[in-house]
């Protein structure tokens, strides 16, 4: 399975002997402890592990709002620990789209105003800005919503405001925390699918920290944490990535059974 990608290619993320500790109350806790891997262009991959496991850490490690205590960290061909604060913000600004489990939305802000919001603070002239947020707001099918505010739309719309937020910047990589965490199993599903469209039509890698059983089946790549440290890595079956690594995913049950499954609401 190609992706579209040539081969031979570089890790988009790679990670060495990463470790975070924390020192609470005379107390270290190592809440990432000597991770290594790999995160290859083209694919949806899936930090995995119930609350604690360390994967969130690790998510913000990835995305430079954190620094390891030791290891190293290369991401979109840079050495993370080799940039300074302002280097590693315009990487998030220009490179990096990011959706969270809580929308992250401004409450007062339109559909279309919540998108441009990164596009406003890279200086992004006013006809090109209309352009880009309308282009995001019709990929995921929104074009009807431009005016509405948050409190306006249900959960699952505003996770497409997100998502076309995160793709407005035309990003090479977009982080997703828990993105389906607040919503029901068929809402879920649609935001997922979104999600994989990115990789097929717009060649953005999508990396997704979760514990929900339906993005561990839908990842072509699982890394599962636990206690901080990486416990397996899992391919989908039919999928070589680009150092010769494959395998089968044939855990669809223990999945259903090892991830605590979040409390959805109704909305859609």
């Amino acid at each position: 399975m190609s992706n579209g990608f040539s081969s031979g290619i570089e890790p988009i993320i790679s990670i060495q002997n990463l470790h975070r500790i924390y020192h609470l109350e005379g107390e270290d806790i190592h809440a990432v402890n000597n991770i290594t891997l790999d995160i290859w262009p083209g694919y949806v991959t899936a930090i995995v592990g119930r609350s604690g496991s360390g994967k969130t850490t690790l998510l913000n490690l990835i995305a430079g709002l954190d620094d390891p205590t030791e290891g190293e960290i290369h991401i979109l061909g840079r050495r993370l620990s080799s940039l300074s604060e302002p280097e590693r913000l315009k990487m998030r600004l220009y490179e990096i789209g990011f959706v969270f489990q809580s929308f992250g939305l401004m409450p007062l802000l339109t559909a279309a105003e919540n998108v441009g919001i990164p596009l406003r603070m890279r200086g992004t002239n006013p006809i090109e800005r209309e352009q880009a947020v309308a282009e995001a707001l019709e990929w995921v099918g929104l074009s009807h919503r431009v005016k509405h505010r948050p409190y306006e739309l249900s959960g699952g719309e505003q996770q497409r405001v997100a998502i076309a937020r995160a793709l407005a910047s035309n990003p090479r990589l977009i982080l997703a925390d828990e993105p389906t965490g607040q919503l029901d199993t068929r809402t879920g599903r649609r935001i997922l699918d979104l999600l994989r469209r990115l990789v097929i039509e717009r060649e953005i890698t999508v990396v997704i920290v979760s514990h929900d059983p339906q993005v561990i089946q839908e990842a072509d790549v699982v890394h599962e944490l636990r206690d901080g440290q990486l416990m397996e890595t899992r391919i989908k079956d039919g999928i070589v990535l680009p150092d010769g690594s494959s395998g089968s995913i044939q855990f669809m049950e223990d999945a259903q059974t090892a991830y605590e499954i979040p409390q959805a609401s109704s909305i859609n």
